[in-house]
């Protein structure tokens, strides 16, 4: 009886650690509250100039460290030591939010919260463009027989946050990788920045994105990795089996890079509009 108690404690230990993260590296700094502060660049690098968005990522809050993935529905994302931080942000209350889905969300805040509204704006998978002031003004989406889209005015014009939100989250149900592999320009290796995503459309497809990057003296990249994933869940920075790990060697060494069934090489790469 002894044994088999000892037995379930062993067991029990590894299930816990199977959900949270115990991820350990020399260039996670456990304190830290947002990306830039959580991730240490390695010796020797600093990290890249970048534009207004790769600043609002690097700016974006972490949850503490060790907290494990959650899906939407608060269940917990066994993902082992596949992940080193989750990103401190709402993930909804649908299986909405997923791949293609986070890498939207950011930029969709981003922009928002600069005050680009127009720019609010994404393909749905049927190829027909959904502007976020049209929402916002009133215009509700309805679609017939799967691909059939007509904006209609239903609603008084509204600019608040929540109104954005339920934009997000329409724009979720209908677009995805396949939309995002479509209207995103492509991005070669060595001009690729904060944001940009790797995407393989399809169903299922998978998208995962650079959340920041590091140099040194020599030209020397390094870039950190984050996804969401099915079922709709926390947004997470993903780790690899290099020693620089979280880090990733912008190299041609390091590609395709392997997530599950999908291989992302250089020519996956692209930025969002």
């Amino acid at each position: 009886m002894k044994n088999l108690l000892t037995t379930f404690a062993i067991v029990f230990t590894i299930m816990l650690l199977c959900v949270s993260c115990g991820y350990s590296s020399q260039y996670i700094c456990p304190e830290g509250e947002t990306v830039s502060t959580r991730f240490i660049p390695p010796d020797g690098y600093t990290r890249t100039k970048c534009g207004g968005y790769g600043e609002y990522l690097r700016a974006l809050p972490m949850l503490p460290d060790g907290s494990p993935v959650k899906a939407y529905d608060g269940r917990l994302i066994k993902s082992g030591n596949s992940h080193c931080g989750v990103i401190d942000m709402d993930v909804g209350t649908k299986d909405l939010q997923q791949c293609a889905d986070s890498a939207l969300r950011l930029r969709c805040e981003y922009l928002y919260a600069a005050g680009e509204y127009d720019s609010i704006c994404y393909q749905l998978t049927s190829g027909d463009e959904f502007p976020y002031t049209m929402y916002r003004d009133g215009y509700r989406l309805f679609v017939d027989n799967g691909t059939d889209v007509t904006l209609k005015k239903t609603a008084e014009y509204d600019p608040s946050y929540e109104t954005f939100r339920a934009y997000c989250d329409m724009l979720f149900n209908y677009a995805g990788t396949i939309s995002i592999e479509r209207e995103s320009a492509p991005v070669t290796l060595s001009d690729m920045q904060p944001g940009d995503v790797f995407v393989i459309g399809g169903s299922p497809g998978h998208l995962i994105f650079v959340l920041d990057m590091a140099e040194n003296s020599n030209g020397d990249k390094v870039f950190l990795l984050a996804q969401g994933n099915t079922p709709a869940q926390q947004i997470h920075v993903l780790t690899n089996d290099t020693s620089l790990s979280p880090w990733f060697t912008l190299d041609d060494s390091t590609f395709p890079l392997s997530f599950g069934r999908f291989d992302f090489d250089e020519s996956t790469l692209k930025r969002l509009r």
